[in-house]
């Protein structure tokens, strides 16, 4: 019985990767058809498309997935949804400030998932504008440390496209710049030989609130829950975590 309860242990773990994994094939695929539409198919000449189109293929996002979404987004093929972004904006428990970045074709399921989300995972709903002003829209680059790569030459290659710092992130290097320098940022980084792993425009916290480990188990429980919805496609969040009190939760 013991063989048998660890192969349904193991199985139920797959299976809820695999379902984590579908729905962030769906989110970044949603992107790519957003960006096509807006931005034109043409990702030479739309970079937040090439951008999307890269980070899915990253994340092992099927190519011909990829290319039909890039197809009906840019009007090439049939089917494209009608997606409207939605910025909805709540408190968590130890009073983290939160942004869900929503993404949707029917606003009121969107509207129903998030509060539902939030009512049962401890946070609370806010007026538009209440919270948003505790967050700055940024571009952000995520490099991977790789064959010796250091931040003074992460550092060296963006400096005069617009980066405003370079921050060590223990695996990889995050480089910030203001949301309109994103793509030259981006660009000074594949001149420079470079790789990266992912360019986005991000919202990043002004001021964090510090969290204990009680309170740490229950804004992740939260984020999570607000990410297992479909329409939902970026939680910002305004937490600070020690690695101490990370260490205990991942314990």
């Amino acid at each position: 019985m013991a063989g048998h309860s660890k192969w349904a242990t193991t199985k139920h773990k797959k299976a809820a990767l695999d379902a984590k994994r579908g729905k962030l094939f769906a989110k970044l695929i949603k992107n790519i058809e957003v960006a096509a539409r807006t931005g034109g198919p043409d990702p030479d000449g739309n970079p937040t498309l090439y951008d999307a189109i890269l980070k899915a293929r990253k994340n092992s996002v099927p190519l011909d997935s990829i290319e039909r979404a890039r197809k009906r987004g840019g009007g090439l093929e049939a089917g494209g949804a009608d997606y409207q972004t939605i910025t909805y904006e709540g408190y968590g428990p130890g009073g983290v400030a939160l942004l869900i970045e929503c993404l949707t074709d029917n606003r009121n399921r969107a509207a129903s998932e998030v509060r539902t989300a939030m009512t049962r995972n401890g946070g609370s709903m806010a007026d538009p504008g209440s919270v948003a002003y505790m967050f700055n829209r940024k571009g952000v680059v995520i490099v991977p440390k790789a064959g010796g790569l250091t931040e003074d030459d992460v550092l060296a290659a963006v400096l005069d496209a617009g980066a405003e710092e370079v921050n060590d992130l223990g695996e990889s290097f995050e480089v910030i710049s203001e949301a309109s320098d994103l793509v030259p940022v981006r660009k000074a980084l594949q001149d420079a030989g470079i790789e990266y792993e992912s360019a986005d425009v991000s919202f990043l916290p002004s001021v964090t609130v510090p969290l204990d480990e009680e309170n740490a188990r229950k804004v992740f429980r939260l984020i999570e829950a607000l990410e297992d919805s479909d329409d939902v496609q970026n939680v910002y969040a305004n937490y600070d975590v020690s690695d101490e009190v990370m260490e205990k939760v991942n314990a």
